[in-house]
């Protein structure tokens, strides 16, 4: 039996071909520098519900893991980041996480009418002053809103910052360690034929019955990456709870699996696809077959997709999908290294000891992305972030357009790897599957 905990460190084999996002600093460096430092007891202040009604703040965060969301009626940003704090607060609250919002209005019939238009269910304070003239913002060391605050249950500080994204991804992380699941089902370790050599594999697969079936999922991994990591294994965990099994594995040249990476094309990888595919829909135990694909793994997927009968693949998800890739060619650079495009050399010299092979260029110089994948009707879902610096999320919207039953999330000031919540993107797409596998 498998038994692991959902808690995964997000540093593990992030792919290289996000490496440079990874390293941006965020609005935090700039607008939460004067917060409570994690570890910090929270001050007690007595003050005013919308009733008008005196109450401290440790009456209401005793003995609880409380988030503490510091906005204001009159604040542009706060209105904005609200349905996303409404909606962190409807995931985590039946957790036992508490959520408090400290107002900074000093009008109290507009903030009043703030909490009634926008439905906010949790409690809220306020010492109805505006923040340069609150006692309570220089206590918390307040100068931005919005601002959050996540306290433990001994009312110490665990997280101070002004991105909504962040918090959810750190209560993510703490309700995992306060709640670990346990796993059941097996995992095996296996070797399938693919375009250049075997390829390395992992199938996990939830507890079934004698003759049970279950849908598969064959997760792509990107340029330069590998099928181990946070991003499929957190999609992997869930589909397992949720009786899905899942297949991911290393492309030729990449991770565990035979081939050289300076050989490796999106072709291939598209053979690798198709071979993948034949090897589990044999599997006597797989009902259905979905694929999923981050970067350039979601170009291969959709143009799997696309290139197999209507009704092999039940559901397509695409992660920050690299159809740039072609028009990267096109100009000449890809991943930072320039050639002649209408002449490149035999290999490029990429990131590390990495090469780029000629048939790479020369194959995704012409390579029919969107008009293979169109052929493909299917459901299908595509995730991408608004600050995408490898992918505009542009390449993601043609995606939605070219399939009448897509849906499509952008997420707004996420990049390439999803870093600024991996969670949030990988909980899209398994409740997507899940929808429409289950």
């Amino acid at each position: 039996m498998l038994k692991k905990s959902l808690t995964i460190a997000l540093l593990t084999a992030i792919p290289l071909m996000a490496c440079a996002q990874f390293a941006q600093t965020d609005a935090d460096s700039k607008y939460a520098t004067e917060l409570l430092k994690p570890g910090t007891a929270v001050p007690d202040f007595k003050l005013k519900t919308p009733e008008g009604k005196s109450q401290k703040i440790s009456k209401i965060i005793q003995g609880k893991y409380t988030v503490i969301d510091f906005w204001a009626s009159w604040c542009p940003d706060c209105r904005k980041d609200l349905p996303n704090v409404k909606r962190i607060y409807e995931q985590f609250a039946p957790q036992g996480v508490q959520f408090l919002g400290i107002s900074f209005d000093n009008e109290a019939e507009k903030w009043q009418k703030a909490i009634a238009d926008y439905a906010i269910a949790y409690p809220q304070l306020s010492d109805l002053k505006r923040m340069r003239d609150s006692e309570v913002a220089k206590a918390f060391g307040v100068k931005w809103i919005p601002s959050m605050m996540l306290i433990d249950k001994e009312g110490k500080v665990v997280l101070s910052t002004v991105l909504s994204d962040k918090l959810e991804r750190t209560l993510t992380e703490v309700m995992a360690k306060e709640n670990p699941v346990t796993l059941q089902g097996t995992t095996e370790r296996l070797t399938i034929d693919g375009a250049k050599g075997k390829l390395a594999a992992i199938i996990q697969k939830p507890v079934l019955t004698e003759g049970q079936r279950c849908p598969m999922v064959m997760l792509c991994h990107g340029f330069s990456g590998r099928k181990d990591g946070p991003m499929f294994e957190l999609i992997a965990d869930t589909l397992m709870m949720h009786g899905i099994a899942s297949i991911r594995f290393d492309f030729n040249g990449h991770g565990d699996s035979e081939g050289d990476f300076v050989d490796m094309t999106v072709p291939n990888e598209i053979e690798d696809a198709m071979k993948v595919y034949e090897y589990v829909r044999d599997l006597r135990y797989v009902s259905d077959v979905a694929i999923v694909g981050h970067s350039q793994g979601g170009v291969v997927a959709s143009m799997t997709a696309g290139k197999l009968e209507q009704g092999d693949i039940k559901a397509v998800a695409l992660m920050a999908p690299a159809a740039v890739l072609r028009d990267d060619a096109i100009r000449g650079s890809t991943m930072g290294a320039t050639y002649d495009p209408l002449d490149p050399p035999e290999f490029v010299n990429l990131f590390g000891s990495l090469k780029l092979g000629r048939n790479y260029i020369t194959t995704a110089f012409s390579l029919p992305i969107y008009e293979t994948a169109k052929a493909y009707q299917g459901p299908a879902l595509i995730v991408h972030g608004t600050a995408d610096r490898v992918v505009p999320y542009t390449y993601g919207e043609r995606y939605h357009d070219i399939w009448p039953k897509s849906e499509i999330v952008i997420l707004d000031a996420f990049d390439h790897g999803f870093s600024q919540n991996i969670y949030r993107a990988t909980d899209i797409v398994s409740k997507f599957l899940i929808k429409t596998l289950k």
